[in-house]
């Protein structure tokens, strides 16, 4: 405290004359000679310690005014120390701030703070001044020198720490009752802004604009905003207490805050739908995964906003080191009390409290049978499908006779199978033994890639194209050449050789064109890439024309001289003084690479003609003339359907208790994750089995319905049977339970996070029950309606959110309001009834 010198120097004669009846009585405690005025009891400026004034101890300053009294109406001038970098220092002049409203910034008023108050205190005397009522929120934003305005997110931190100088404005803004904030106003567009201050509805019945490819991060929003505990902890901002901005591990805040902002506009009540572009903002500035406009999975945003969230919310301000020891044959119960014990000696937020459950991990050597059992945290579960061990897939079978179009198969084979499985499996529909099939993939009409029997059938995919196919046989028949039976390349007459010694050439008379051109006729369609059987390697040898040609100068590339005919003449050959002219090309034969290009190195070319070395690929170049003439585009697309075509492979439903099941199944570790065994010293793979201990308040359930493998990756579209009300873990919990105080263990469902589509492309959407109202919507990003309970299953489920039924606030549906709503079909975000957006930033 403060005291005048003066009035000290009077007080110390008095006492050391210890006449209480001197003239030297100091008289009650008088600062008037240290303040500018009598109003704002400013103390002047440039007082000197010893000069003007001494300081006083907390205990010696309240025994003076015991003793002798305060003079009236003067207030005592407390000062508090301050810590700075080297030393401890009394702080004498306060900081002065303007104090102002964000409605209205020209009046401020002037209020002193110490460098060691915290900012909260700034606040609260702010709310005092502007007359601000405790159910009102409130923020401060500190105006710069340039004009700009800054968050003041932590408000416990101090004066000093926060950088307020002298003189500084700090603004106190309030939030609105739709739960924005003035700041944001103006990014509200103005012809929906006198409908929005009109607009009454049900809290919580609010869509999410789809700000581009957002789907995912609305339906993860929705569940999370209709799990009461949560919502209920931000609508009544217990949050603002508990935000951690010292966490290095945390947000510093800013996450649990966006998404306060955006619950708070959810649950008013004003808004049809809300932008949640600054909560998309946030993310991908703290997840970079989550950058941009790409889709992404709902269960991977949720997971990471879970994370956010508690450790934003985390009351546990420095994380001790806890170490983690095995139950080395202790209790069951002794271990998981340890294990809960340990972790909320580090982790302690709301997200922990509604969210996080325990599980019995037990571990067991193959070699030793070394148990190792450990009890670790959960937040949510992700539970398997029981997956098909047999596949469908649809192939094109193209037969030997060129004559038939390619056939569409669906086949029925083994997950784990091979290529063989696949040819027996076609062999009953075909007739045509499997080891006369060749399968190939066959990818922007080349062969991508030729599959040998025994290769697995993980490396094709779905989305590839198959073509079985039976091998065209080139023959050389008395007739003339022919693939399988069927006439191709008449037997030359005038000049030319046979197929004799691995070759094949041919070239045509004036009687030759009519047969060929009828077996075109005949066969109007081309089919796709075909795989020819010879009986020795092939080549390729220029005709006698050619030669004929080359002498005259004619610069022909090698090729067949295949279905020629000269312009105006039917026959295709115009024949003069005994020798045959110039005749037009239909298409001529090169052999390529397997790109299909011409590149020549993997071919040996010499005066005989060109040979093939590994790999033989012919490609056809088609005379454009002659293309529009005799290729029909249509046809060689055109294909039949199979009888067996009409099968689907109908996948049977499970319940969702299979699934949980299955989850906890004993399973051995993979290779690529082992467990190092501390008897034997090494890293084996041990057998695995996860045991339910304890639940949590709101249990989220992962449905694993993307399988990823290392050739394969598939949406699984089984349809899960998951109850609405009464889910009994009673039969999955192992902890013990009393008769007497039986655990509680059924859980209601309260919302669900869909996906439609697969891999590649797909839309989510939640089904979610109204914590108020007890009516479940369909929020289908800015269009909600309501449904009822019967639309809620289907094969689109992936995520479960389920709340314990002793913390479910019952609230009877509305009857009659599910009948008037527009039902989504079970495999499909069908049309649900839309309204006129009001979007909220």
């Amino acid at each position: 405290f403060l005291v005048e010198h003066h009035w000290y120097q009077q007080w110390e004669a008095y006492v050391r004359a210890g006449d209480q009846d001197s003239s030297a009585f100091p008289g009650p405690v008088n600062n008037s000679e240290l303040f500018e005025d009598q109003e704002t009891w400013r103390l002047k400026e440039r007082l000197v310690e010893g000069e003007d004034y001494v300081l006083l101890p907390a205990m010696a300053w309240h025994l003076l005014v015991t003793w002798y009294g305060l003079e009236p109406g003067q207030p005592p001038i407390e000062r508090k120390v301050v810590e700075l970098p080297s030393t401890h220092k009394v702080e004498v002049y306060l900081v002065e701030l303007l104090l102002c409203q964000h409605n209205d910034m020209e009046i401020s008023r002037p209020a002193q703070f110490s460098r060691a108050d915290p900012v909260e205190l700034v606040l609260q005397t702010a709310r005092e001044q502007f007359l601000v009522g405790p159910e009102e929120e409130t923020r401060l934003w500190v105006k710069n020198a340039d004009g700009s305005c800054e968050r003041l997110r932590n408000v416990h931190m101090s004066v000093l720490d926060a950088c307020l100088g002298p003189g500084q404005v700090v603004i106190m803004e309030t939030r609105n009752k739709d739960g924005t904030w003035p700041s944001s106003r103006p990014h509200i567009m103005k012809s929906v802004g006198d409908d929005e201050d009109s607009f009454r509805g049900q809290p919580g019945v609010c869509g999410l604009t789809n700000l581009g490819n957002t789907c995912f991060m609305n339906s993860a929003l929705q569940c999370l905003s209709n799990v009461p505990p949560l919502t209920e902890y931000f609508l009544h901002n217990h949050y603002l207490k508990e935000l951690n901005f010292c966490n290095p591990l945390g947000m510093k805040g800013e996450i649990a805050e966006a998404y306060a902002d955006l619950v708070k506009q959810a649950w008013s009540g004003h808004h049809r739908s809300v932008v949640p572009r600054m909560f998309k903002t946030k993310v991908g500035h703290f997840a970079s995964q989550f950058l941009g406009y790409q889709q992404h999975d709902s269960q991977e945003l949720l997971s990471f906003l879970l994370d956010g969230l508690h450790e934003d919310l985390n009351r546990v301000k420095k994380k001790e080191y806890v170490e983690l020891r095995d139950a080395a044959g202790r209790p069951d119960q002794e271990v998981a009390d340890e294990a809960w014990r340990n972790h909320k000696r580090r982790n302690d937020s709301v997200i922990v409290d509604t969210f996080h459950g325990l599980f019995k991990s037990t571990l067991v050597c193959p070699e030793c049978g070394k148990v190792s059992v450990t009890f670790d945290p959960f937040c949510y579960l992700s539970v398997p499908l029981p997956v098909s061990k047999e596949r469908g897939m649809e192939v094109f079978f193209v037969s030997m006779d060129p004559r038939r179009k390619p056939e569409q198969h669906r086949l029925v084979v083994p997950k784990a199978g091979k290529v063989l499985d696949l040819c027996v499996a076609l062999a009953k529909h075909t007739g045509v033994s499997p080891d006369r099939m060749m399968v190939a993939d066959v990818f922007s009409h080349r062969f991508y890639k030729i599959y040998q029997l025994e290769e697995s059938l993980s490396c094709i995919l779905d989305r590839d194209d198959i073509f079985p196919q039976q091998p065209v046989s080139l023959k050389d028949t008395p007739g003339g050449l022919a693939l399988g039976s069927e006439p191709l390349f008449p037997k030359p007459r005038r000049y030319g050789e046979g197929l004799s010694r691995g070759q094949a050439t041919w070239a045509g008379g004036p009687g030759d064109w009519a047969r060929v051109r009828g077996s075109v006729a005949r066969s109007s369609w081309t089919p796709p890439p075909l795989i020819l059987s010879l009986s020795s390697p092939p080549m390729l040898t220029p005709c006698q024309a050619r030669k004929r040609r080359k002498r005259r100068g004619g610069g022909v590339p090698w090729m067949f001289r295949s279905l020629q005919r000269a312009q105006g003449q039917p026959s295709g050959i115009r024949w003069g003084r005994g020798r045959a002219l110039l005749p037009k090309v239909l298409f001529s034969l090169h052999t390529v690479n397997s790109n299909g290009t011409s590149d020549r190195r993997g071919f040996a070319e010499d005066a005989n003609g060109v040979s093939f070395n590994s790999q033989p690929y012919i490609a056809i170049d088609w005379e454009p003339d002659m293309k529009k003439r005799y290729y029909n585009e249509v046809e060689a697309e055109g294909y039949v359907k199979h009888d067996c075509m009409g099968y689907v492979l109908r996948k049977a439903p499970v319940r969702l208790q299979e699934c949980i099941e299955l989850f906890t199944t004993v399973e051995t570790l993979e290779e690529e994750n082992p467990w190092y065994c501390p008897t034997c010293k090494r890293h084996q793979l041990a057998t695995k089995k996860l045991d339910l201990w304890a639940l949590p308040e709101a249990l989220i359930i992962h449905l694993k319905r993307f399988s990823y493998t290392k050739f394969s990756r598939e949406k699984l579209d089984t349809l899960v049977e998951f109850p609405i009300r009464d889910l009994d873990f009673s039969e999955f919990l192992i902890k013990p339970r009393s008769e007497a105080d039986p655990a509680p263990c059924k859980y209601d469902l309260i919302a669900v996070s869909n996906h439609y589509g697969g891999l590649r492309d797909g839309h989510y959407t939640t089904f979610a029950r109204n914590k108020d109202s007890g009516q479940w919507h369909y929020f289908d990003d800015s269009s909600v309606s309501p449904v009822s309970e019967s639309q809620i299953e289907s094969k689109a489920a992936y995520v479960l959110f389920y709340q314990r039924q002793d913390k479910v606030q019952r609230s009877p549906t509305r009857p009659g309001l599910a009948s008037t709503v527009s039902t989504p079909p079970s495999d499909g975000p069908g049309p649900c009834p839309r309204v006129e957006p009001m979007d909220m930033d």
